[in-house]
């Protein structure tokens, strides 16, 4: 089994001294281009007189010049990507620690209306989302989110392939992130998506070409007249203010075409990259090859063809130089050949814009499942089966826990059966709650599990846990969560769910709760429903006796030598001890 802890310091000497070496070859190039302008200069300066000699040595000089400066360059940019892939490997170190709170906490993914979202520490500060989120562009993040909010049963196990994958890839994913880390993308994707595909082209073949001969007729009148051919000097300032006023009569558009290319030109060239990474790795899971295979759908490559529009864009860009503007439109009509060619770009393959962005996000966003399947190589991928319980798990355990203070359970869940459990304070209900839920939604979304061992027939998850009033709608906290029963209720109709409850009616009295706590349950048991629910009501443990689906579980509390202790273990029955009474004596509060 790989230790991704030693994976991670050993990469990070690795490439810590790889940065090291290029910032010392940066600097020998700096001093070596720096003596070369020095030498280059001189030589001119003394070899003046003798001019064929100073142009020789002139243009020598400035070519040695911008061959080191572009191997600089070049030098530069792979210190960047390796300084980038130290900060990984130093940020997977600290995480593995515990110390991953000041990640992003995915609030803006979290919903109150959803199935789960609000429940179950899937965002937030320590949650799951923050734990395990590796994406560096806002359209990966919401893929990831996506993706633990998604609730699909379907293609689980293709979903695990390309995990699985992916984990053992860890060179690629380092190297995906770590380039898309140095992507400084200001425009989000999804604007250039509703820009190409709301863009009304405004130019046509035929003025291209157009375009072409004024530009070639433009070089014939300048070389004859060079040659004395035409005499009439002022032609060509004629020639110059006729081809400015054509290009006024589009001006106004390509300007407004070249406004919204200077947002999306750098977006372009970096994605460029990420996707020929992706094209040039060999996959052999289904869903990874279908993926990259949306981006070779054309006959070039998707790479190829971000690049070439990245220079078209950089090309209608070079109009901001006005000098070259004037004597470039009123010669060649530049404008219009430049703001045609992305224009014919968006007509061939704007319609596949948003396909290759997704897949950049896809990859982003499964680079996580990656790197989280990666640093559990102890979890297990649950067994997915179409008979038999929903869970049957061995050394069920949270994933954000300890490993050394965690106690795990075996669950037994069997489909159409209903767990109520009762336990003491902090005995451990909630934390059970949140760990078969997790196990759902991890297994749902094609990830290892924090067991032992576990089978699994898939099913969409249902909670009802962290019910809150409502100022703004005016709701009070009663009505707030029978809005949340009614909304279980009418989506158990439609399709299985597995429900897990928390303490439900707790906005009224101790024996209107009792007794339209236990209706509901009798509901959700004749709707064949699945599920858990946590109640401090002993009382609903009776409905064991009546209803065969009904089993009761709990969490024990003992005090020992004036102190509580707990097991956290998953016991079959009724709770006997709690603590409430207890707490507050300890507590010196009664």
């Amino acid at each position: 089994m790989k230790q991704p802890l030693d994976y991670y310091k050993k990469h990070l000497e690795i490439y810590q001294t790889e940065v090291k070496s290029l910032s010392k070859k940066m600097t020998s190039l700096s001093l070596l281009r720096l003596t070369v302008f020095v030498v280059t200069g001189f030589g001119v300066y003394f070899l003046f007189n003798y001019w064929q000699m100073a142009v020789v040595i002139g243009v020598l000089g400035l070519s040695v010049f911008l061959f080191l400066l572009s191997k600089y360059t070049n030098v530069k940019r792979e210190r960047e990507f390796h300084k980038a892939l130290v900060a990984l490997n130093e940020s997977e170190i600290k995480i593995a620690s515990g110390e991953f709170h000041d990640r992003d906490h995915g609030l803006q993914f979290q919903d109150a209306n959803h199935e789960y979202s609000l429940d179950i520490d899937l965002f937030g500060r320590g949650s799951f989302f923050q734990f395990m989120n590796r994406t560096t562009s806002q359209e990966g993040a919401k893929k990831l989110a996506d993706a633990l909010k998604a609730n699909d049963v379907s293609n689980i196990v293709e979903r695990q392939e390309s995990i699985k994958e992916l984990a053992e890839k860890t060179k690629f994913r380092q190297f995906y992130s770590a380039i898309s880390t140095l992507v400084k993308v200001e425009t989000p994707a999804r604007f250039i998506v509703n820009w190409i595909k709301n863009h009304k082209s405004f130019l046509n073949k035929s003025l291209f070409w157009f375009a072409q001969g004024f530009g070639a007729i433009s070089i014939l009148i300048f070389l004859l007249t060079v040659l004395n051919v035409i005499t009439y000097k002022p032609l060509i300032g004629y020639w110059l203010f006729l081809g400015l006023g054509i290009s006024s009569i589009y001006l106004k558009k390509v300007n407004k075409l070249a406004a919204n290319t200077d947002k999306v030109r750098d977006t372009f060239r970096q994605y460029a990259t990420l996707l020929d990474l992706i094209e040039n790795k060999n996959f052999s899971s289904q869903l990874l090859k279908e993926k990259q295979q949306n981006i070779q759908a054309e006959t070039k490559k998707a790479s190829a063809i971000f690049k070439a529009f990245s220079k078209s864009l950089d090309a209608l860009d070079n109009r901001n130089n006005l000098i070259g503007a004037i004597f470039a439109n009123g010669l060649f009509l530049t404008d219009i050949k430049n703001a045609f060619r992305v224009e014919q770009w968006i007509s061939l393959y704007g319609h596949k814009v948003a396909d290759w962005f997704e897949v950049v996000a896809f990859f982003d966003a499964y680079s996580s499942f990656g790197t989280y399947t990666f640093n559990h190589a102890e979890f297990v991928f649950p067994e997915i089966v179409k008979n038999g319980p929903v869970i049957k798990a061995e050394g069920l355990g949270h994933p954000l826990l300890n490993k050394a203070k965690r106690v795990d359970s075996d669950v037994i869940i069997e489909n159409e059966q209903f767990f109520i459990v009762t336990g003491a304070n902090m005995a451990g209900k909630s934390t059970f709650l949140r760990t078969v839920s997790l196990h759902i939604v991890m297994a749902n979304a094609g990830l290892p599990i924090c067991a032992e061992k576990s089978q699994y027939s898939p099913v969409k998850l249902i909670t009802s846990m962290r019910t809150t009033d409502s100022l703004t709608d005016d709701s009070s906290y009663f009505f707030s969560e029978l809005t949340r029963l009614k909304f279980i209720v009418d989506a158990i109709q439609k399709e299985p769910y597995f429900i897990i409850l928390d303490e439900i009616l707790k906005g009224t009295n101790s024996t209107d709760k009792a007794i339209g706590s236990k209706k509901f349950v009798e509901k959700l048991v004749a709707s064949n429903a699945t599920g858990i629910i946590a109640t401090h009501d002993l009382s609903l443990c009776e409905m064991e006796k009546e209803l065969e689906e009904v089993k009761n579980y709990y969490f024990d509390a003992e005090i020992i030598n004036d102190e509580l202790h707990f097991d956290y273990t998953l016991k079959h029955g009724v709770c006997k001890n709690m603590n409430a009474s207890f707490l507050l004596k300890k507590m010196e509060i009664v």
